[in-house]
């Protein structure tokens, strides 16, 4: 068994909070979320889909994830309304033996160097946990996202 087979088996619908850590304001600020996720093409990759709410205007997420059972490489491709606008982000990282996965990303930040992003999701029987972090040009992680979830 391989890590998106743990993640895999958390197929199904999640309700929760999306606490985003307001850039903007420096504050954090609690939403209610919901969070799906679907094996695909046969169990070789999974889609996890996401709602949250900033300033009351609903927004959504998803990250596709595969995994390379010969080097355990967890590759993903992640797209958010509000992070990421009209622009995706590729990924790549680690699916653990326990469905955890740890990816990480980079996105364009003009006129500066390039900033990184890094996901890290947690499954268990009856919980799942997000969290998101920026990540400076010098490798500093700054947490953006923590959600909490349980099944629906």
């Amino acid at each position: 068994m391989s890590g998106i087979d743990e993640l895999a088996a958390c197929a199904g619908e999640w309700r929760g909070t999306n606490r985003l850590h307001d850039p903007n304001t420096g504050a954090p600020e609690d939403t209610p979320s919901t969070l799906t996720i679907t094996p695909m093409l046969g169990g070789r990759f999974v889609r996890v889909e996401y709602t949250w709410s900033y300033r009351g205007e609903p927004q959504e997420g998803a990250l596709i994830v595969g995994h390379e059972p010969e080097s355990g490489r967890a590759p993903a491709y992640w797209i958010d309304s509000w992070h990421m606008g009209h622009v995706g982000m590729t990924c790549t990282g680690t699916a653990g033996l326990d469905g955890a996965l740890d990816v990480r990303g980079t996105y364009a930040a003009p006129p500066g160097p390039d900033w990184g992003w890094r996901t890290m999701l947690g499954p268990g029987p009856d919980t799942l946990a997000v969290t998101m972090y920026n990540v400076t040009p010098d490798g500093a992680e700054e947490i953006a996202v923590e959600a909490t979830y349980t099944r629906a």
